[in-house]
């Protein structure tokens, strides 16, 4: 239902006068958070954007008592984002939080009405809209895919999940998740046996994975090295990083997975 509508409004934005929805709405960007009802979220354009050409969007959650403002400034979050051509999404959690402990939630149908709303104010590309979050709102992400996944390309995770044992029903085309072993804050889930890839042994399940394979090592700063796993699935593709360190957004993570997605050569910033 969402990519159907997705595709309704990004058809119209490309019909040759619609592109004055974007500008002829009150400006919102940055700092200045869009209204949308009772709530609010923040964007931010690529650079050099040219106007016209569909965008890519990342919807990103932010973390517990954090706000829309932060990923918008965030250099690992919009400063991947607005190199690579990708328009940033960051809706406003009630009470500087997320409800993502289960389905009955508001806050999914809030995030499909940000991304209705900024397909009026923008032309977007349906074929490629991105989930992502930090900590809690990581986990808000793999509650929005698990309700409401299904034509989203990939889900881009950060530390932070929902219980291995939830009943999803939609999913993105894709899911890239990355935690930290020595994570206590949103501890990192070993499962049964003290089995390293149980932070994704839900969409394992849910698109039917093989056998994981290891790819390697590899680095996007010297300082932080991430060991990955991945699972070609009959439903779907799941990969999972794991690095040694704690609890926040990795150096160059976001912007390897979008370079990876979008086809373009692995750079940094």
């Amino acid at each position: 239902m969402l990519l159907r509508f997705l595709v309704m409004i990004s058809l119209m934005c490309l019909a040759p006068a619609s592109f004055t929805m974007g500008p002829a709405t009150p400006a919102c960007m940055d700092d200045v958070p869009c209204v949308l009802g009772d709530r609010s979220y923040h964007l931010k354009l690529p650079d050099d954007w040219d106007g016209t050409t569909p965008l890519p969007v990342m919807l990103h959650f932010h973390g517990w008592q954090r706000t829309g403002a932060l990923p918008v400034k965030h250099q690992r979050i919009s400063g991947a984002t607005r190199r690579r051509g990708v328009l940033l999404l960051a809706p406003n959690g009630l009470r500087k939080t997320w409800d993502f402990w289960d389905s009955e939630t508001e806050d999914v149908a809030f995030a499909a009405a940000v991304l209705e709303d900024a397909a009026r104010r923008y032309p977007i590309d349906p074929e490629r809209i991105y989930v992502s979050g930090y900590s809690f709102g990581s986990a808000m992400a793999w509650r929005f895919v698990c309700e409401n996944g299904d034509g989203v390309a990939a889900l881009l995770a950060v530390a932070g999940t929902l219980r291995q044992s939830e009943d999803c029903p939609q999913a993105p085309r894709e899911v890239r998740h990355v935690h930290g072993l020595a994570d206590t804050v949103m501890d990192f889930p070993v499962g049964p046996g003290g089995d390293e890839t149980y932070p994704v042994a839900l969409w394992r399940a849910h698109f039917g994975c093989m056998e994981g394979i290891a790819q390697g090592s590899w680095s996007a700063r010297e300082f932080l090295t991430f060991e990955r796993t991945t699972w070609e699935c009959d439903g779907g593709r799941v990969s999972l990083d794991l690095h040694p360190s704690g609890h926040f957004i990795p150096h160059g993570w976001i912007a390897r997975q979008l370079d990876e997605l979008l086809g373009l050569p692995p750079s940094y910033p």
